[in-house]
């Protein structure tokens, strides 16, 4: 008896844990609840609820053929009572299709078509790959600065078929998002046959688009035009240069603010054209207020280049050209910094960029290898301009000798350096093509240089004569400095002739060029007028033999 008894036993636990876990299972896939929407009656045959992809687009299709006594079916208003159902039904699936189409763009492709909503992976990179689902979020909506969601969920009545409805909770977030997503004052006004969807938007939509568009845009050249006469008005300088290089990124932020605020309380679209523009003016009015801040560095770079430094050469003191490539290299790190807060402030505003996550991450590693690939001289020049900003291998202003040519430095942007040359053209060199080449920069310690005079003379040529000479002229060049410093020597000879050389120190290497040049004219006119002996020349010893015969002294024929 007692083994019958103990065999019973474990039948029954094998048996109840089968039970438990059948149980389990379908409190996985779907809520039991007693009763479904009993005030409203039998659903009509147009009312689709198998899928979650069904029921929306049902919901969609129903609500825009505005039969929203059918659409109501599709929520689940356990929570309100049989009349209520009957006479706030219709109401709340009205109020929860607009806020639908003006608050959140849905793509019912991308719900899914499976009864049970079992993700399905074929990578098995999602760890929930395989698992039903009785609870999805359709759109998550902001109002108030506080974030709701409309979630769609399964629901099963004794042993009926489970169904996909929208949930309570949604229901009770929807007339506060009507307040906040519902028609404004132009859709109003708007006539029910114009309401009616062509492709995408409903007919007053493409109607009224092309004007909003247009009322917009002479805003802006209006703005642009006030702008541009304001700088004329101005007093010259700083004021007027600003307001000129303000007038389009002016226009552009007062076009966003006008169209955000047409949006925000005349008129209003449906979410696909909505997302759209507000992707469009949240960009325009971020990327407007960073130039706008650009412009204004540059005026203020402007003012204290001309206060500070003046002409771009290196006359001035180093370390006044030392703050310039400084201010330089501040602009550069300011652009990286409004680029970045730009982008950053464009993120955190559009919501439009948290239904497309997975797509964006899904895509960010090929988009990186692409740009990567295909910005990497762009990239190795940005970064070599950085270098040159913090090393200081060059400022602006210096001096440099660059593949043969002298050339001041006028500029370090971010991809190229722009150099002038001494005839006043100008030489736009890549960065990273410029680090890589050897240069020899003449105002790296300080402007003045050495400078030589070179003159073959004959070997009867006076020197300490020419030395007085040489000092005299010298002396009387104002871009020769430190006197005590001139110098004459005989470096070199031949048989018939001697190298002597003169040394001058100058001011600056240009200045320098001038003072050699006026120095060896001053003293050849003087060789040439006073010891013309002094000149080089060479000595022919006439012979009656002809070598070219081979006679020889003495031989006669």
């Amino acid at each position: 008896m007692k083994k019958y008894a103990i065999g019973w036993l474990v039948v029954a636990l094998v048996f109840s844990s089968l039970c438990v876990a059948q149980t389990e299972d379908r409190e996985m896939r779907w809520f039991t609840i007693d009763s479904l929407n009993a005030g409203l009656g039998e659903p009509p045959e147009a009312v689709k609820r198998q899928t979650p992809r069904e029921s929306v687009r049902s919901f969609l299709q129903l609500t825009s053929q505005q039969d929203f006594e059918a659409a109501a079916h599709l929520l689940n208003l356990s929570e309100l009572s049989a009349e209520e159902q009957r006479e706030k039904g219709s109401e709340l699936a009205r109020q929860l299709a607009a806020v639908l189409r003006r608050g959140e763009w849905i793509d019912t492709s991308n719900l899914s078509g499976r009864q049970d909503a079992v993700i399905i992976d074929p990578s098995g990179n999602n760890p929930r790959a395989g698992e039903p689902r009785r609870n999805l979020q359709l759109a998550s909506l902001r109002a108030d600065d506080q974030s709701y969601d409309i979630r769609l969920a399964r629901y099963r009545v004794g042993e009926e078929n489970p169904v996909w409805l929208i949930t309570p909770d949604s229901l009770s977030s929807v007339p506060l998002l009507y307040e906040e997503y519902g028609p404004a004052w132009l859709e109003a006004h708007v006539p029910q046959r114009f309401k009616s969807t062509f492709g995408m938007l409903q007919i007053w939509e493409w109607i009224t688009i092309p004007v909003f568009l247009l009322g917009v845009g002479l805003v802006g050249w209006l703005v642009h035009r006030l702008v541009g006469l304001s700088a004329r008005w101005l007093p010259s300088g700083s004021p007027s240069i600003f307001a000129g290089e303000i007038r389009l990124p002016m226009a552009l932020v007062v076009m966003s603010l006008v169209a955000r605020a047409l949006l925000n309380y005349v008129v209003s679209f449906s979410a696909v054209a909505t997302t759209s523009f507000r992707i469009v003016l949240i960009t325009i009015l971020a990327w407007g207020i960073g130039m706008i801040a650009l412009r204004f560095v540059d005026v203020l770079l402007l003012k204290i280049k001309r206060h500070l430094v003046g002409e771009i050469d290196d006359t001035k003191h180093r370390d006044e050209r030392k703050l310039l490539t400084s201010l330089y290299a501040l602009r550069r790190g300011i652009i990286l910094l409004t680029v970045a807060a730009v982008t950053i402030y464009i993120l955190a505003q559009i919501t439009f960029f948290e239904t497309m996550g997975m797509t964006l991450l899904a895509s960010a590693s090929i988009l990186t290898v692409l740009l990567g690939i295909a910005g990497q001289a762009v990239l190795g020049n940005i970064l070599s301009s950085f270098q040159v900003s913090l090393a200081k291998p060059i400022r602006i202003g210096d001096l440099i000798v660059f593949e043969g040519q002298w050339c001041y430095v006028e500029g370090i942007f971010y991809t190229f350096i722009r150099l002038r040359t001494w005839d006043e053209r100008r030489l736009v060199v890549p960065v990273q093509y410029f680090t890589s080449k050897p240069f020899e920069n003449l105002s790296v310690k300080g402007a003045k240089m050495y400078r030589m005079i070179e003159l073959v003379l004959h070997l009867n040529a006076d020197i300490e004569c020419l030395r007085e000479k040489f000092k005299e002229f010298a002396e009387a060049e104002n871009s020769v400095i430190e006197h005590h410093k001139l110098s004459c020597f005989v470096t070199a000879q031949t048989e018939a002739a001697q190298t002597v050389s003169f040394y001058l120190m100058t001011s600056e290497p240009f200045a320098g060029w001038a003072a050699e040049m006026n120095v060896r004219e001053k003293l050849l006119g003087f060789i040439r007028d006073n010891h013309p002996e002094w000149w080089p020349r060479e000595i022919v010893v006439p012979s009656p033999h002809d070598i070219a015969r081979g006679e020889r002294p003495g031989t006669h024929r």
